[in-house]
């Protein structure tokens, strides 16, 4: 076979290992291989080279299990469980689940090992787009039925879900990272209004201090991912300050980020962390507390603290600690205040994003499954969801506070992702470490702001 010139070795390269990670079927191998320039005998014999046969009839075992990697822990890997065991009574396929806080690292390794998950639960859309770039990924379309897809998800999904193209991705759980927690009974005890604005909830953290009261709960610490939490209340702040077009260069890397934008959006920050009397055993706590426990504060008895700021997700961890707490009296949020009047009611979002690294009956049959509403208004009733899919009804959720989170999202006149989950990986982790060195000494924000700039000069040179 004569290969004749460096592209097509890479290509051929590249096809072999897609075919023998069973990311592609004998079909595509074939057109892909003609695709290049291969002949139909150079490509048949390639095939069979691979292990592989040029006859379409040849047929494989149908495997009876999916090996799943994803992020969630706790209540949320509960609720998941809940949500494959009608797959697996329906079909017999065991879905093997392996958590961890530190996917990076771990798809990294079993990548490298060629062995990868049959399908993995990213935390975010970057990586997937690095890792279609390196076909590494099986392509969605070979699943899933575009109009099918286009009934269930706006176009904005399917889009972000997307690479050259192709569908890679499926936004399977929404967060609304918008909102503020708090306990509406101690909040009518001590006669305190919900903040409209940034300035009124300054003011409301100082009304809190002249009471002897700690304002807020904070906990940033997770594992190798510890500073997300951090970066969730920036993203929110530089968005509510700058507005979408600025934000959307921050994340294109179109503006540094010794920006003063980018460094005013840590200072509002700042005056939460080092708020006097705001958070108890600050900075020291907020590095050392997990973002799950600091969720309990507002709600223990007496209360520890009166505001925590988490995603929406943060209602499966206090129904999960106190299941006598009634929604909307108990516990409860309120929108991120106003900061820049023009950017009223804008909010930042997340989703955990599911991806296929192999192409079989298994992967395939729960990728549809995992799409239809039937599999997400599961964990909807079960608390601390919000879906995408369209076709989930506000009237699934199962409490008023849960139905107004989605409300909230869907109506949301400006809505963007969470800016550290659009940017390069070796970026969002320098941001997340920046973060804690931040909360750590303030006085190290231009030294901060500097390292990470210097992580996304050379990331975004190399194309994420």
């Amino acid at each position: 076979m004569h290969l004749f010139d460096r592209h097509q070795r890479d290509a051929v390269d590249q096809l072999t290992e897609d075919f023998t990670q069973n990311r592609i079927s004998r079909r595509e191998f074939m057109q892909r291989a003609l695709v290049v320039g291969l002949s139909a005998s150079s490509a048949a014999s390639l095939l069979a080279a691979c292990g592989g046969s040029s006859s379409t009839s040849t047929t494989t075992s149908t495997p009876t299990s999916v090996d799943l990697l994803n992020v969630w822990g706790s209540t949320e890997l509960d609720s998941f469980k809940a949500v494959v065991a009608p797959f697996t009574s329906k079909t017999g396929i065991t879905v093997n689940l392996e958590s961890t806080r530190d996917l990076d690292a771990v798809l990294t390794t079993r990548i490298s090992g060629n062995n990868p998950p049959d399908i993995a639960i990213l935390p975010n859309p970057a990586k997937m787009q690095q890792l279609a770039s390196r076909h590494k990924l099986v392509s969605l379309d070979n699943f899933l039925d575009k109009s099918t897809m286009s009934s269930y998800y706006t176009d904005g999904w399917i889009s972000l879900g997307s690479y050259n193209g192709s569908l890679y991705a499926l936004f399977y759980k929404a967060a609304n990272k918008g909102t503020v927690w708090y306990n509406p009974k101690q909040f009518q005890a001590l006669g305190l209004q919900k903040p409209s604005t940034w300035q009124d909830m300054i003011t409301l953290s100082n009304q809190l201090v002249s009471k002897g009261k700690y304002p807020w709960s904070m906990g940033v610490s997770s594992a190798a991912a510890s500073g997300w939490p951090a970066a969730d209340w920036i993203d929110e702040i530089f968005l509510l300050l700058n507005g979408p077009d600025l934000y959307d260069k921050w994340v294109k890397h179109q503006i540094p980020w010794t920006d003063p934008s980018v460094k005013s959006a840590f200072q509002m920050f700042g005056q939460i962390v080092g708020g006097k009397h705001y958070i108890n055993g600050a900075p020291q706590s907020i590095l050392a507390t997990g973002f799950q426990p600091a969720t309990y504060l507002p709600f223990n008895n007496p209360p520890q603290a009166y505001m925590y700021y988490l995603g929406d997700f943060a209602a499966g961890f206090i129904t999960s600690q106190f299941p006598n707490a009634k929604p909307g009296t108990d516990y409860d949020f309120f929108p991120f205040p106003t900061i820049n009047s023009q950017y009223q009611g804008a909010v930042t979002g997340g989703a955990d994003v599911v991806v296929a690294f192999k192409n079989n009956s298994a992967v395939k049959q729960l990728i549809q499954y995992l799409a239809t509403p039937a599999a997400q208004v599961i964990w909807v009733k079960r608390g601390g969801f919000t879906s995408p899919n369209k076709q989930v009804d506000l009237s699934t959720y199962p409490d008023p506070v849960s139905k107004k989170s989605a409300q909230m999202l869907a109506s949301a006149t400006i809505t963007r992702f969470g800016a550290d989950d659009l940017m390069p990986t070796q970026v969002e982790t320098a941001f997340w470490k920046g973060t804690l060195t931040y909360i750590q000494d303030q006085s190290q924000l231009d030294s901060v702001l500097s390292t990470i700039e210097s992580t996304a000069t050379q990331a975004y040179q190399q194309g994420g």
